[in-house]
């Protein structure tokens, strides 16, 4: 059994591609509801939308343009300003503990095991 059916591609307007791609951007629109009220299967849209963001993205990043920005310098901190104090009462005792802010980890593992 032979078939003569040739299998023919449907072609579609730029205009309304465009149509149904701004349908499908409109807020609460669905894809699937809007591909078939117009007879299209909704995976076509789905591509023309792809097709459509790559196009607008091609667009704008041929215009982005790097800007000089002026930074402020950052005023360094004392070594006072950069530690870590900690005071700790239990009754009568009274412990005053100053740690490097850049040892902050080995504070932990340390304060970790004098509460145990």
């Amino acid at each position: 059994m032979t078939s003569e059916k040739t299998a023919t591609r449907k072609r579609y307007s730029k205009e309304l591609k465009a149509q149904v791609v701004a349908e499908c951007d409109a807020a609460g629109a669905s894809v699937a509801k809007v591909a078939m009220a117009h007879g299209i299967n909704a995976n076509i849209v789905h591509g023309w939308r792809k097709l459509a963001r790559e196009a607008a993205g091609a667009v704008i990043g041929k215009s982005i343009e790097f800007v000089p920005v002026a930074v402020a310098p950052v005023a360094m901190q004392s070594a006072r300003e950069q530690d870590v104090e900690i005071e700790l009462r239990r009754g009568s005792l009274s412990v005053k503990l100053t740690w490097p802010a850049c040892a902050a980890a080995d504070l932990a593992v340390w304060t970790r095991e004098l509460l145990r």
